[in-house]
């Protein structure tokens, strides 16, 4: 009787199967964009009395983001909230003198149109066809383990950079959001968020609106971190990879526990830490699974360069057409959330990690998760009354999300061409 293999923690292999994955075409012919005018609402952020920082990010400084201090920070100045062309929800944030509020929007639309063109490649037939040890890797290895999502969690994390950067945008010399964009791939802005930041620090930064690098101008035009920036970014991820590794070691020697079962033991813990932080070996440091080149039948396959390159241009491609409008009605900033039948959206969520992280909170409060769904952001919960709603949003923005219900959503963009 044949057996499947047995999950297999291995960061080179997963590497090499999404590299083989991505060798026929990552993505499908692209095609003209249609028109869209999207309208977004702003708020602004309000940072404790004395400081650049809300209470959120301080408090998100101080226990994650040791030893990086917060002058080393920049803020985002508003909160946006709207809906895409696809009607789903979403919220973002920008800095006034940054780059604006249309590249929060423009990148979205870009997800969303390379989410699409993924669909198209034949990346899913690919990924049928995949061997059980390929599976097996990819299952032991990564957060998304269907090849599919693993590619568009990477794709929604290049516009998460890209927009994330649009905070420190007066670092640059770069004069509207498409020089902006293609200035950020040419200097390997991108590449350096994959090997210098942890996955964890960039998804929950920017969930934030803050983020902990400056920008500095070459003589040639390009942009890279500055060196302050890199040390600080250096410090965090060893600080990350040590307390993954601590965690790990004591419940398997100590405690006398298999991996599996530290795993499932600490698992907020390592959540927040990094699962695979704690499974790396001794002597690695971890990057993005697609940063490095792989040889793929004796050519080399760039994953990152070749999902940067395509955002990029469809960005560029995609703002040209996409109207953004301010929706400047009064309204009040942080209301508390409508109605009691347990649907609301969280529109940072981006990943497996997300729904884990947010199921555990939710059942963590007695309140039953009925369904989550990742592509429209929609989380189904069984909550019994508007004060219990009410609840669940207050711990999810201590969570550092930012849960909207559908009524606050504003209306989907509409195409006009």
């Amino acid at each position: 009787m044949g057996t499947s293999p047995a999950p297999h923690y291995d960061r080179r292999a997963a590497s090499r199967v999404l590299a083989r994955l991505a060798a026929p075409g990552l993505f499908a012919a692209a095609e003209a964009p249609s028109a869209a005018r999207i309208t977004f609402r702003a708020t602004p952020l309000r940072p404790e009395p004395g400081s650049s920082l809300t209470q959120s990010q301080r408090m998100y400084l101080e226990r994650f983001m040791r030893p990086c201090g917060p002058e080393q920070v920049t803020s985002a100045t508003h909160r946006i909230t709207w809906t895409d062309s696809a009607g789903i929800p979403n919220t973002g944030y920008f800095r006034t003198g940054g780059a604006g509020p249309e590249l929060a929007v423009v990148a979205r639309e870009t997800v969303l149109a390379l989410w699409s063109s993924l669909a198209a490649s034949g990346l899913v037939e690919r990924s049928a066809a995949l061997t059980a040890p390929d599976l097996a890797v990819l299952a032991a290895t990564t957060t998304d383990h269907d090849p599919h999502e693993i590619f568009r969690v990477g794709v929604e994390a290049t516009g998460r950079a890209l927009t994330q950067h649009g905070l420190v945008a007066a670092d640059t010399p770069y004069r509207d959001i498409i020089e902006f964009a293609r200035g950020m791939r040419d200097s390997g802005i991108f590449a350096a968020v994959a090997t210098r930041w942890f996955w964890e620090l960039q998804a929950s930064t920017f969930r934030r609106g803050m983020i902990p690098v400056r920008l500095v101008t070459q003589p040639d035009g390009s942009v890279r971190y500055t060196t302050d920036s890199i040390t600080v970014l250096r410090a965090m991820k060893d600080a990350t990879i040590g307390d993954a590794r601590a965690v790990m070691r004591r419940a398997t020697t100590e405690e006398g526990l298999d991996v599996e079962a530290a795993v499932a033991k600490y698992h907020d813990d390592l959540d927040l830490i990094s699962r695979q932080y704690a499974l790396l070996p001794a002597d690695s440091r971890p990057s993005c699974l697609a940063a490095a080149p792989q040889a793929v039948d004796g050519a080399a396959v760039h994953v990152l360069a070749t999902v940067v390159d395509r955002f990029v241009e469809t960005f560029a491609a995609l703002a040209g057409t996409v109207e953004v409008v301010e929706d400047t009605a009064e309204q009040e900033p942080d209301a508390a959330p409508h109605g009691d039948d347990g649907v609301f959206y969280v529109p940072d969520m981006s990943c497996k990690h997300c729904v884990r992280t947010i199921t555990a909170l939710l059942e963590s409060m007695d309140i039953p998760v009925v369904e989550i769904d990742l592509e429209s952001k929609r989380v189904i919960a069984r909550i019994r009354s508007p004060r219990n709603r009410f609840r669940v949003f207050e711990a999810l923005r201590d969570g550092g999300y930012n849960p909207v219900d559908d009524v606050q959503a504003q209306a989907p963009g509409a195409a006009v061409g």
